[in-house]
């Protein structure tokens, strides 16, 4: 039988498989937990991150849906700082719903573009 996981990793090799990221148009990736948000810009030829942004760092209040929008609204300031205008989205196996949703539609209003 498989868990919830071996589902998730099986998506996210998938996904992978089609998309990387590169220095003019990184790969932002999230990485959900039971608590925490976490999002990174990743250059995947050179192999570093660029810029990250999580849930940790903020003082933040609300529902998860709610902090998971902030730290979406942080990336894309850290990102447009940066000098990093458009981004290829990896949702990492998670459906696109709920906070990652939220995460990746106050990412588009900060100004990113994918």
């Amino acid at each position: 039988m498989k868990t919830k996981q071996d589902r998730r990793d099986k998506i996210k090799a998938r996904i992978r498989g089609k998309i990387s990221g590169v220095s003019s148009r990184p790969r932002m990736t999230v990485f959900r937990s039971n608590k925490q948000i976490y999002v990174q810009l990743i250059d995947d030829e050179a192999g570093n991150t660029l810029v990250s942004a999580s849930s940790k760092g903020l003082e933040a209040k609300g529902t998860k849906s709610e902090v998971a929008a902030q730290v979406g609204k942080e990336i894309a300031r850290k990102a447009l700082d940066a000098g990093i205008t458009t981004v290829v989205f990896d949702r990492n196996g998670y459906l696109f719903h709920g906070r990652i949703k939220s995460l990746a539609d106050a990412a588009r209003e900060g100004g990113l573009k994918f």
